[in-house]
């Protein structure tokens, strides 16, 4: 049964036999027990499925990736203990010391950051680039040591829309993957596979959670890269592992070699596991995602359509108001909205905007986003306060920018605390 996105967040990944719990269990468990030698040695060897310590892949989050995968229509997922290791994980599985690789340069600063800083001091170039050049003028920035493609769906924090197929007949075109972080879209929203993309990341804390108590990432392959078809450019995939004996995953692994290279390298190697108490919430938080998702859209449009109605309001970024520019790319991707995160400024300066925010009742100011509650933060007074406005222009983020993500309270409740706190300024 090809079942819709609302029940594959219910009944995916897991499905209990007679007898068995309904609710997937947590196997709190930091190793397994086997009764022979030679089976766990066929485990080490990649010759036996099953589980031999939680380092590298438990039940639990097993069950939670497959849900995730089943979501996003890919062929293999894994999880992580945060976003960020997604990020890197999906990055450094395929590249290594004088490789390169793109990514667009309107991506969340603390990706901007890993792959700017601390990727560039383990000998990993990356250039960024602005996705709304042309495919000519981007293609410029290839070289023949570039192993991939990097953009975010909706970007963070200032709420554009990525042109999805461009970026992909870019990348295919250069014999690399696309790889997309889908983390405010959700597969709810857009299934970035079906338009081009080739592997998926996210950051399970925000919007797939939902309710700011766990931290973690997930990693979705479509399957689709022929990483054979491109050998020469993959020598992590398409030649013999001797840290296992000699194995090729994309010949022995198929669709499957993506993953399990990550899995049986990366999280064998840096331990990023998500905790498998934390993967039991994500589990519980995936049920719910439909639901909540349709609550966060509608809710971020009546209160982005209150805002550029307001006159002490600068300027809206929300994808879904008609009149935007990044709106038909929004039509095209994201028919059923885009998420609960806009960009807006209030007129006036830095200490205006602090004015506004901290007059807020129940809208709190937190470094999260994209969960249950109402929550906003200015960039350039928070996490970008050691940046000039004109560095903050060169990073795409304008110095007057405020991100408000907007929950699920009731959307009168939410518009009268912006409208008492702007009637203080």
């Amino acid at each position: 049964m090809n079942s819709r996105i609302e029940t594959k967040c219910i009944h995916e990944g897991y499905k209990p036999k007679q007898g068995e719990p309904r609710q997937l269990p947590v196997y709190q468990s930091t190793t397994f027990k086997y009764d022979t030698s030679d089976y766990m040695g066929k485990l080490f060897d990649l010759e036996a499925e099953g589980y031999f310590y939680t380092r590298l892949q438990n039940p639990t989050n097993d069950a939670v990736a497959a849900k995730i995968c089943a979501m996003e229509g890919g062929v293999a997922a894994m999880l992580t203990s945060s976003g960020q290791a997604a990020n890197f994980y999906a990055i450094f599985n395929i590249c290594e010391a004088g490789d390169h690789f793109i990514a667009s340069s309107s991506i969340y600063g603390g990706t901007y950051n890993l792959f700017g800083v601390s990727m560039a001091k383990m000998g990993i170039e990356c250039t960024f680039v602005d996705q709304t050049l042309s495919e000519e003028e981007l293609a410029k920035y290839f070289k023949p040591n570039t192993k991939a493609v990097f953009a975010e769906t909706i970007t963070n924090p200032t709420v554009t829309i990525l042109d999805i197929e461009k970026f992909a007949r870019l990348a295919h075109s250069h014999g690399v993957p696309l790889i997309i972080d889908n983390t405010f879209a959700t597969p709810v929203n857009c299934r970035p596979f079906e338009w081009g993309a080739d592997i998926v990341t996210h950051s399970t804390t925000k919007y797939m959670d939902g309710q700011g108590v766990s931290v973690g990432g997930c990693i979705v392959d479509s399957g689709n890269f022929d990483w054979m078809a491109n050998a020469e450019k993959f020598p992590g995939l398409t030649t013999p592992d001797e840290s296992y004996h000699g194995i090729t995953y994309a010949e022995k692994f198929g669709k499957g070699a993506y993953i399990t290279k990550a899995t049986a390298q990366l999280m064998r190697d840096f331990g990023s596991i998500q905790s498998p108490q934390n993967a039991f919430y994500l589990n519980l938080g995936l049920e719910t995602l439909p639901v909540r998702v349709e609550r966060h859209c509608s809710n971020a449009l009546k209160v982005a359509q209150f805002l550029k109605n307001n006159d002490k309001i600068a300027w809206v970024h929300y994808a879904d108001l008609e009149g935007d520019e990044y709106n038909s790319l929004a039509k095209k991707y994201m028919p059923n909205g885009t998420c609960g995160v806009l960009a807006f400024a209030v007129k006036g300066d830095r200490a205006t905007a602090n004015k506004f925010m901290d007059s807020l009742k129940f809208i709190s100011i937190v470094t999260h986003v994209a969960d249950a509650k109402s929550c906003l933060l200015h960039p350039a007074s928070h996490t970008h306060r050691q940046l000039t406005d004109e560095q903050l222009r060169e990073a795409g983020v304008a110095p007057d920018l405020i991100r408000l993500s907007v929950g699920i309270e009731n959307a009168d409740d939410i518009i009268e605390d912006i409208r008492q706190a702007l009637s203080l300024i």
